[in-house]
């Protein structure tokens, strides 16, 4: 039995809060910087760490590739070269992320081919596609959660610009009228992101004090306003305030997800959250950011399908909700006891998995006798070769845990 505590890397980039991860690990609060990402797993730029019983740490990187069958179990470490194929996160978001989008497998491999080709390097700030793999993502709220994601009906659009509209947004709003299926948000959305800046800069502030107009008279559409003046003032002259008219707006509720396929258009505005995601760093970015923005390559990879976004709840199986996407790279369970339940859940060893409480604490029991405490904040790494494992809280209060696998390869 190899039940091995992760210590997990912290990224300090300024979107993230001074209060949420520092709270969550029982460290001083606030922290000296924004902490806007918990990493758990196997990433090549920041691996988790292992502690074994000799107390060693050891890189997850490592341990992986040592013994990848042994990791990862033969099925996963043949599907996908010895890498364990999923990462795990914690998202504290207290400002907006950057909208984009990630590309499918054969986009990526594509992409990383010509890059390759042209000798731009892997860490160069204009490179797309920095290994060959698709980025699918899910998103599981812990808190309520911000997030604007996939193109909205286009018919409910129009009614959102019409109630803003002014005499600059008029004829792109004609232009949608004219044709609202996919094809006809392509076309709005190619216009908008390519517009001169001289015209960008004539635009927005009529939009924006269209917005603060609809606000103030307690719009049917106050909450898209309020997001897309929350988008204007942090980036004035950012054509990604408009393609932000585009999307579906959505709260989501603590346990609620969703899942961002190949070519989602997606922002991530406010709250905390469980990400699970496919090893990769390939991203497109449509604005909102500082960073390198490609608008060919985007729209090379855009989805312009639309209609609501659906929000998943899990399928419920006792006290575990199973979140089924169509991603092979992973699978995102939750484990959930109420205050004063204490009874066992069994975990068949299915693969690699990372296990990761997020209230209270609990107690992990192996076949040989081997038991864990994890405390809230704390997260473990179960190899394939392990067997099933049981879990229970060790107090009468509410506990939660959140289970990553990968998605097809149990051994």
């Amino acid at each position: 039995m190899t039940v091995e505590l992760l210590r997990n890397a912290v990224r300090p980039y300024a979107w993230g809060s001074r209060t949420t991860i520092p709270e969550l690990l029982g460290r001083p609060v606030p922290a000296p910087h924004p902490e806007a990402e918990l990493w758990m797993g196997a990433h090549p730029g920041d691996p988790s760490r292992v502690t074994g019983p000799d107390g060693v740490e050891r890189s997850l990187l490592d341990v992986v590739e040592a013994d990848p069958v042994g990791q990862l179990g033969a099925r996963c470490a043949g599907q996908w070269g010895g890498r364990l194929p999923f990462l795990l996160k914690i998202l504290a978001a207290e400002e907006p992320l950057s909208m984009q989008a990630h590309p499918s497998a054969e986009q990526a491999a594509e992409g990383y081919a010509r890059e390759e080709a042209a000798g731009i390097p892997r860490d160069a700030g204009n490179r797309n596609y920095p290994d060959p793999t698709a980025k699918p993502e899910l998103v599981c709220a812990l808190t309520e959660f911000h997030a604007l994601a996939g193109f909205r009906d286009p018919h409910r659009t129009l009614e959102l610009l019409r109630a803003v509209d002014t005499p600059g947004l008029a004829k792109y709003t004609g232009l949608l009228a004219a044709q609202p299926d996919p094809d006809g948000l392509r076309a709005l959305f190619t216009t908008w992101i390519t517009l001169p800046q001289p015209t960008l800069d004539e635009l927005l502030p009529e939009v924006l004090d269209a917005c603060v107009l609809h606000v103030k008279e307690r719009g049917e559409f106050d909450t898209e306003c309020r997001t897309i003046l929350e988008l204007g003032e942090a980036h004035p002259r950012d054509a990604g305030v408009l393609a932000a008219l585009l999307l579906n707006r959505l709260t989501l509720r603590a346990g609620e997800a969703i899942y961002l396929p190949a070519g989602n258009l997606h922002l991530y505005l406010h709250g905390t959250a469980v990400e699970i995601l496919a090893n990769s760093d390939n991203i497109l970015r449509c604005g909102l950011t500082p960073k390198h923005v490609d608008v060919p390559e985007l729209l090379r990879v855009v989805d312009f399908a639309c209609g609501d976004m659906p929000v998943l709840r899990g399928d419920r199986e006792g006290r575990i909700a199973v979140y089924r996407t169509d991603a092979p790279e992973f699978e995102l369970s939750r484990a959930e006891w109420a205050a004063g339940d204490c009874a066992e859940v069994v975990l068949d060893g299915t693969g690699p998995q990372i296990l990761l409480c997020t209230e209270g604490e609990l107690l992990l029991c192996a076949g040989d006798g081997t038991k864990v405490e994890l405390r809230r904040g704390e997260s473990v790494w179960l190899p394939a070769s392990d067997p099933a494992v049981r879990l229970r809280p060790t107090c009468a209060g509410p506990a939660h845990l959140f289970r990553a696998t990968a998605g097809t390869c149990p051994d």
